[in-house]
């Protein structure tokens, strides 16, 4: 048996957190995160669905129509940057409360916005909030869960996310039609000011707390969780043994200044290839997947001259193919390896799309089948990702590199839009916006084959200057 020191260091509070057999609690702490993240992707998506009529109701030309997808965009990319550099200081869980604060009362607000620049100017609000929950709230669940299984305990979390956009076009495919589009952002906006704050019932991060010199605190949360994981699966493990206390490995002592957390950290040393890969995948990723889902209601309405509602439910299939997608990444995950699954991905939306752009983009029929083949990889790819970023920083500055992919996610989500829309507007086939995408999915293919792999080590070993 490990005879454990009584004075806590950030080695045993790790080495205590990865002998934590997956229990009630962390179902529990798993669910009420998810389900901020759940309205924080069923409000990104809402104004997709909403276009077709907004360009009725006040005429929107193509650029209006690229302005609006793109606001929300400018305001995850900057609430993405800001957060997690707040987050390595203030700590997760605020932020995640924060940010679906924000997004739920721009729901509410948007739905009686009185113009399209009030849109505009709320839908930047908004994205501020899910910009900056998203990637934090990420960098938690990956810090509670231990090195065996990470992959899929953090993307089964992660389907949420799939699953809050898909959920979104059902909703969207009979509310539209029927109350009109005011209607779905007051359905978007009152549950996730609701579970705000349902917060109060999860602890912060101890491997955070830890990183901070807050010792004491990280051992008392972390006794908390280890009582409250006992209940149900009954003694616990020994922890590992740890070095001790006083070299780098084991941790600051109570009370001591933690080291700053700057942009330096993730381009020096280990994490230059590191931050340079992921978030090169991050871009190619989210340009595909926004070009895709961000325009495909509008080209089957205005392109193809397809019925609202079909188009719709034709949107409704791809989201739906796309969590079929995350959902068997994350059941493969930690069997073939993030860098198998993320090369793999991008290479499966590159052919597809490739292909229908091959087969001339002719029908909304068809670019609907070949569009949800594609977006069943791309998906997968993307969620994906947000397992695979939380791995590669150490705790002092992993909110900060999420949110630096946060922030190459959203370029990807802002540019690729406004690259469609520019080929739309500028009279491309559909054929032609189908490969340039393609051609951006295979690009992000290829930079996965340099990513580092990270399955099955903890995140302690992953990080050597945590």
């Amino acid at each position: 048996m490990t005879v454990v020191s009584s004075t806590p260091t950030v080695a045993s509070i790790a080495a205590r957190l990865e002998r934590l057999p997956t229990s009630r609690w962390h179902l529990k702490v798993r669910t009420l995160i998810g389900a901020v993240t759940f309205f924080e992707a069923f409000d990104q998506l809402l104004v997709a669905s909403a276009m077709p009529l907004l360009i009725k109701e006040w005429g929107l030309s193509t650029g209006q129509v690229t302005l609006a997808i793109t606001a929300g965009s400018v305001g995850m990319l900057l609430g993405a940057l800001v957060s997690g550099w707040l987050a390595d200081r203030v700590g997760r869980v605020r932020m995640v409360a924060l940010g679906v604060l924000i997004t739920g009362l721009s729901s509410l607000a948007i739905a009686f916005a009185p113009s399209f620049l009030w849109l505009v100017v709320l839908r930047f609000v908004q994205g501020l909030g899910i910009g900056g929950e998203v990637p934090v709230a990420a960098t938690y669940v990956s810090e509670i869960a231990k090195a065996r299984h990470r992959g899929r305990f953090v993307l089964l979390y992660e389907l949420v996310f799939p699953a809050g956009l898909f959920t979104a076009t059902v909703v969207a495919a009979w509310v539209v039609p029927n109350w009109g589009w005011r209607a779905l952002f007051i359905i978007g906006g009152i549950p996730a000011l609701a579970i705000a704050f349902m917060q109060r019932g999860v602890p912060e991060s101890p491997r955070w707390l830890a990183s901070k010199g807050r010792l004491g605190e990280a051992d008392r949360v972390l006794t908390g969780i280890e009582t409250a994981v006992s209940r149900t699966r009954g003694t616990l493990p020994e922890p590992a043994a740890t070095p001790a206390a006083g070299g780098t490995a084991a941790g600051a002592a109570e009370g001591a200044a933690a080291p700053r957390t700057t942009v330096r950290d993730l381009v020096t040393g280990v994490y230059l290839r590191r931050t340079t890969v992921v978030s090169a995948l991050w871009f190619f990723g989210y340009f595909v997947n926004y070009g895709i889902t961000a325009w495909l209601p509008t080209l089957y309405t205005k392109v193809f001259h397809v019925p609202l509602d079909t188009a719709l439910h034709y949107n409704l299939w791809t989201n739906a193919a796309g969590f079929l997608g995350c959902l068997t990444v994350a059941l493969l995950v930690d069997k073939v390896g993030r860098r198998i699954a993320l090369a793999f991905g991008l290479a499966g939306a590159a052919a597809s799309l490739m292909t229908l752009a091959a087969l001339g983009a002719v029908s909304g029929g068809q670019v609907a089948v070949w569009a949800s083949v594609a977006a069943f990889f791309v998906f997968a790819t993307n969620v994906a990702l947000y397992l695979y970023t939380p791995e590669l920083y150490p705790t002092r500055s992993r909110a900060l590199g999420c949110s630096m992919g946060g922030v190459f996610n959203r370029l990807g989500v802002i540019i690729g839009p406004i690259v469609v829309g520019h080929l739309v507007g500028a009279g491309a086939s559909a054929a032609t916006v189908f490969a340039v995408l393609g051609a951006v999915a295979l690009a992000g293919a290829l930079a996965a084959l340099f990513a580092v792999e990270t399955r099955g080590r903890t995140l302690e070993q992953l990080s050597p200057e945590n």
